[in-house]
């Protein structure tokens, strides 16, 4: 493989979010197992089906490659994140804090959980903004960089979501930022935050959406030059995405799972592979379109 890693491949049977059957599922084309550039037939490698759900809008790959052990993906933090993601920045998080007290019922400390918490920086920020944190996280590289940090030990744990243990209803908010997209089954990772969240507690996730103006502009291009290649996630390479999401994805899914939609935005993000010149007018266009880069939902669990 193009990162060292060894995968054994699953096949995906229904939508992971809102469990749509085969006859949903529509194939978008293929991806490598590494960046593809302007010309992907030149390249060698493997290769994986990529679909979409016309239920939700979920893309996925089908067959789902599965890494042998986690550290072939997130061993080293310093090879995943770029070195500003290391600077201190004050401004860390504090849109999705605002978000959030404007949804949470009222609460003088509310208590926190960021499921994925990488080097610490949101935890620090929420306990900042006066809220009562924890976290999970699943790289020991990441939170040995987190404890250096000032992180408490016994309030960030070294675990996955699925091995990790909280009583029932502690948490007045649960974060997954930047995490749902890694994990290979998302719609288990939301149940189960659910049942450490009180009623009417809110999951904040942000992942990559579906509507991606760029994403569908570079899959055009693709098709123009004779080529079935689509530029939609990367399972096998870095930032190794296995899915993005529609904000229906969480419609669909919060019906079975026990939750709602409190609030939702679309983050612009980058523009890539295209002429400076052009960033300006796509970027205006995705903003007013909801087709930028970044989804980000609240979610607010029902009540008994």
């Amino acid at each position: 493989m193009a990162n060292g890693a060894r995968y054994s491949f699953r096949s995906v049977p229904s939508c992971n979010m809102c469990g749509a059957g085969q006859e949903h599922l529509r194939p978008l084309g293929m991806r490598l197992n590494q960046s593809q550039g302007f010309n992907p037939k030149r390249l060698t490698g493997i290769a994986v089906g990529v679909r979409k759900c016309a239920m939700c809008g979920l893309v996925f790959s089908d067959p789902q490659p599965i890494p042998e052990r986690f550290d072939n993906h997130y061993g080293d933090a310093g090879d995943y994140w770029q070195d500003e993601y290391f600077a201190d920045d004050p401004s860390y998080f504090e849109r999705e804090i605002a978000g959030a007290r404007s949804v949470l019922p009222a609460c003088d400390k509310p208590t926190a959980l960021d499921i994925g918490a990488g080097i610490g920086k949101a935890m620090q920020a929420l306990a900042a903004a006066g809220f009562d944190t924890y976290g999970l996280e699943p790289s020991a590289a990441f939170r040995d960089i987190a404890l250096k940090r000032g992180l408490d030990p016994q309030r960030l744990i070294l675990s996955g979501i699925e091995e990790a243990s909280y009583p029932p209803e502690t948490f007045d908010f649960v974060t997954f930022g930047a995490v749902l997209e890694h994990l290979i089954d998302p719609a288990a990772a939301l149940t189960r935050a659910l049942e450490w969240l009180k009623p009417s507690g809110i999951v904040q996730v942000e992942v990559p959406s579906s509507k991606y103006l760029i994403a569908r502009l570079t899959n055009l291009y693709f098709r123009l030059r004779g080529t079935n290649y689509v530029t939609n996630i990367s399972p096998m390479h870095s930032p190794f995405h296995y899915f993005e999401f529609g904000l229906r994805s969480f419609e669909l899914h919060g019906q079975r799972a026990g939750y709602g939609v409190a609030r939702h935005d679309y983050g612009v993000g980058e523009v890539l592979h295209f002429p400076k010149i052009m960033h300006a007018p796509l970027r205006w266009y995705m903003a007013r379109t909801d087709t930028g880069m970044q989804l980000t939902v609240y979610l607010r669990k029902r009540g008994k």
